[in-house]
């Protein structure tokens, strides 16, 4: 079972590989350490123009930018007590203090240290899990295929947090863009009002970037940042080899923040945020000062940057076997798949597993690349990008985008088309409609029809052959429990609300 593994770790180690993986922290590091952009926007731009590239080039990329970017985040959580990134929002708490206290060197280094731990242990969780997880997947026939496509949808739907039926707009909309094109079967036409270009299908690049890169990009020109000159010079900054024995009382909350990061990142619509929140609180609740939590406390630091990285490679698991992300990285990391001809779910490992175990391997070195790139470089460097002028770095990503979803065809079609669904990603946003169920529905439309047209064709037209097996009977149990779930759980709280208000 773990004979691909490590067969696979030579190819990774090779010089091209192993480049693009720090190319992709330093890359993740400047983009988390600006506030408004995050590793999901990085990622689904830097997707077009990985076309040319080996698959684990591009895959080393993208997992260095996942890694780099959500330590990224906590250089201007701690400078200027914004979160670079959704999941420093607990970071705050106490670095921002730190940077008060002219400690603001320190609290970078705990923060990379601890973000370094975390992404080290959820790239060995990732090894150690996936691989007997994917043997189970691969015993799935089309009906069980079918029943997994459903489940990751509602899972991202009614786990997500927020307005259900937001979340269910989103993924039918999905689903919709996901049926676009010829009729895999009869090769009719389908919603492509008369356009040859559409015949194709909408590729999910063009899909990726307009959402999840434009919105952004124009709420980023949209407000101004004040840095208030921001310069390294008064962090206050020692070498981290002189800092790091200080730092070894923390194991326990490094172990704790771990296993509660892992965890959550398996969870389909947790994320870091929630896993940065709930190592926080649970390090301050075991603490032995816990009033000084809040005032700049260097433990409270690497409570929250330990979840929040825990949550990168673990949050794989559930997509590489079985096609459902646990977060929006997740998600945007599946498009990227696709476009190299990589079928997220029960065969990826059985025919590409060369490929998908070296990305295991490049999230690890990523994770230990982080200590060396972003502990030399964060306190000497990344804090003077904050000072970069935004209508700049605004322009030169607009540009990056049209460059690259030009480069996909060479058609301004697929550029207006981009530009259309950047106006949706916008609108939807506004009105907080969730960005992740939109890309899933598309990942797993199409999928989920073609396994659901096979497993009617397998039963000649029966519709109990979809629940004709054990397998298929517990994922439809799962998938109830998943929508019924949230549902009793929401009235339960109100029925104890009114309780305590009589």
């Amino acid at each position: 079972m773990y004979g691909d593994l490590l067969s696979a770790l030579p190819e990774v180690i090779g010089f091209t590989n192993f480049a693009a993986v720090v190319i992709g922290v330093i890359a993740g590091i400047v983009v988390g350490a600006m506030p408004g952009l995050s590793a999901t926007m990085a990622i689904s731009v830097l997707v077009p123009f990985t076309f040319g590239l080996e698959p684990l080039v591009a895959l080393g990329m993208m997992a260095g930018i996942y890694n780099g970017a959500m330590y990224g985040g906590a250089i201007p959580a701690v400078l200027l007590r914004i979160p670079g990134t959704p999941a420093a929002v607990a970071t705050t708490f106490d670095g921002y203090p730190m940077a008060q206290k002219g400690q603001g060197g320190l609290a970078l280094q705990v923060a990379v240290v601890s973000s370094s731990i975390g992404g080290i242990a959820s790239a060995f969780a990732l090894m150690l899990l996936a691989p007997p997880l994917s043997k189970v997947t691969l015993l799935f026939g089309p009906s069980e295929v079918f029943w997994v496509a459903v489940f990751g949808l509602a899972s991202i739907i009614f786990l997500l947090g927020g307005n259900v039926v937001k979340g269910l707009i989103s993924a039918c909309f999905g689903v919709f863009v996901s049926v676009i094109g010829s009729d895999p079967i009869y090769g009719s036409d389908r919603f492509t009002f008369g356009q040859l270009e559409l015949l194709d299908g909408i590729s999910i690049v063009i899909l990726l970037v307009g959402l999840y890169a434009l919105p952004p990009v124009i709420d980023l020109l949209e407000t101004p940042l004040k840095t208030d000159g921001v310069s390294s010079s008064k962090l206050g900054t020692d070498p981290i080899w002189k800092s790091l024995p200080s730092m070894k009382g923390y194991w326990k909350t490094w172990l704790r923040g771990s296993i509660i990061g892992i965890w959550i990142g398996i969870l389909p619509g947790a994320g870091g945020s929630m896993a940065a929140f709930m190592s926080y609180n649970e390090a301050r609740r075991t603490s032995k000062n816990p009033q000084d939590w809040g005032e700049g406390e260097p433990e409270g630091v690497a409570a929250s940057e330990v979840a929040n990285n825990a949550d990168t490679a673990s949050a794989l698991i559930p997509a590489l076997t079985l096609g459902i992300p646990g977060t929006a990285v997740a998600a945007v990391m599946l498009g990227g798949l696709l476009i190299h001809g990589l079928q997220p779910g029960p065969m990826l490992f059985r025919e590409n597993p060369t490929i998908v175990f070296g990305f295991m391997w490049q999230f690890l070195f990523g994770a230990i690349l982080l200590v060396l790139l972003g502990g030399s470089l964060a306190t000497n460097s990344f804090a003077r990008l904050l000072n970069l002028p935004r209508p700049l770095l605004g322009s030169v990503i607009i540009m990056l985008m049209l460059i690259g979803v030009y480069s996909i065809h060479g058609r301004m079609f697929d550029v207006y088309l981009m530009l259309g669904f950047g106006a949706i990603g916008w609108v939807m946003d506004k009105l907080k409609f969730p960005l992740p169920p939109v890309v899933l529905g598309l990942i797993l439309g199409a999928f989920a029809e073609e396994n659901l047209r096979l497993a009617l064709r397998i039963g000649r037209g029966d519709w109990t052959h979809l629940f004709s097996n054990v397998t298929s009977q517990i994922l439809v149990a799962l998938t109830v429990a998943v929508v019924v779930g949230p549902i009793i759980k929401r009235r339960v709280f109100d029925r104890r609300k009114k309780d305590k208000a009589a």
